[in-house]
């Protein structure tokens, strides 16, 4: 969805605080104060980008740090693309990982990145975003293509990135086809000729792999910002779906608030700035994880959802009355998803493989199983209770 430049692009000097707030990374500054510079003499957009490969259905909290770089930057009149890794989701991202990164099935990628492209517009503005799938290209090129890539880099460099470098000197499997990831992503710049790439820190890697790429292929290299990570709720590894301590941007408001009210003072206040832009009133840890709280379901669920919650925390968390939901027979992750119990097909039977979905007291975990019509108790986690009609 895109409806074109519409904002006037200001000077420099006006863009750059703004920008460079919460930088991990930037190579290069004075390349970036250049191109803004002539961006604004012209009146010209830059072509930002950023990649999200969709190995799991949802966007969480530490993914919506990088969106609001990309949507300060569309608010100074740039142009961003949100590229889904569709293709490249196919390789796994060998990124911060000690072994090899199962690949995901065209199905599980095409239902991740449905609901990706989705939640992305719960930061970014949907009129100024182009979405675009890098199998777009990448699908296209031939073995002679992918000889031509891997010659442009190097065995050595490949060994210096800190994941590889580890595996290698402890005697872990590193397979041939992990190195072509870097070089795939940094064909996406080539192809998209990016002014800037926006990424986590751990990324950085890739970016400049990008940067190098481009230079071969005699295109001006791209400028690389990567922004710092978020750590999850366990206060110890970056947010992560898939190490289950992550909170997702479309879970209920009162999941997100109270797995936001169980963090650490201390992770609570490395929250704050990457998420509000601002630093936590120390003396009084609780007051700022509560506010913290509220304005992340107001960010995500609005201001009336905020204040429900809220008023629901104070008042000591009552249960609610039992609901009842009706759905159509089928298995049970459909019917999962259906109720709202879950974001998506992929979400339900994940939710069911981890052993949270009971119906009728029993534990479900085959996803696959089919529930016949009837009428049921469905408890999906400790806080999803309804009285089930199925037909």
């Amino acid at each position: 969805m895109h409806t074109g430049h519409m904002t006037a692009i200001p000077p420099a000097h006006e863009q750059l605080p703004t920008l460079l707030a919460g930088l991990a990374d930037l190579n290069t500054r004075d390349e970036l104060e250049k191109r803004l510079a002539a961006s604004h003499a012209s009146q010209r957009p830059l072509s930002i980008k950023a990649g999200f490969d969709p190995t799991a259905p949802d966007i969480h909290l530490g993914h919506t740090v990088l969106m609001e770089k990309m949507a300060q930057f569309q608010r100074f009149g740039h142009e961003v693309t949100f590229l889904v890794g569709d293709y490249t989701a196919r390789i796994g991202d060998p990124t911060g990982r000690n072994a090899m990164r199962p690949p995901l099935t065209p199905e599980q990628i095409a239902d991740n990145a449905r609901t990706y492209t989705d939640q992305a517009f719960k930061v970014l503005d949907s009129d100024k975003t182009k979405i675009r799938w890098n199998s777009e290209w990448l699908s296209k090129l031939g073995f002679d293509d992918v000889i031509r890539i891997a010659s442009m880099y190097n065995v050595g460099r490949m060994l210096e990135r800190r994941d590889f470098k580890e595996r290698f000197d402890t005697g872990k499997q590193i397979a041939l086809h992990e190195f072509l990831y870097p070089l795939v992503q940094g064909y996406d710049s080539v192809v998209m000729r990016s002014d800037v790439e926006l990424g986590g820190h751990d990324q950085i890697f890739n970016l400049n792999v990008g940067r190098h790429l481009m230079s071969r292929y005699e295109l001006e290299p791209q400028i690389v910002m990567t922004v710092g990570l978020l750590i999850g709720l366990d206060g110890v590894e970056k947010m992560s779906k898939s190490k289950g301590n992550a909170i997702g941007i479309t879970e209920p408001p009162r999941d997100m608030f109270g797995k936001v009210m169980s963090i650490s003072d201390t992770l609570m206040a490395d929250w704050y700035p990457p998420l509000l832009g601002k630093t936590a009133d120390a003396s009084d840890p609780n007051g700022s994880k509560q506010s913290l709280a509220e304005q992340i379901v107001a960010r995500f669920h609005g201001a009336s959802a905020a204040a429900e919650v809220l008023a629901w925390w104070r008042a000591g968390r009552p249960v609610d009355e039992v609901h009842e939901l009706r759905a159509a027979t089928g298995p049970i992750y459909q019917v999962v998803r259906e109720v709202g119990a879950a974001t998506s097909g992929g979400d339900a039977r994940r939710k069911i493989e981890q052993g949270g979905v009971r119906l009728g007291g029993e534990r479900v975990g085959d996803p696959m199983w089919v529930v016949a019509p009837g009428r049921y108790e469905l408890e999906v986690g400790k806080k999803f209770k309804v009285r089930l009609v199925v037909e």
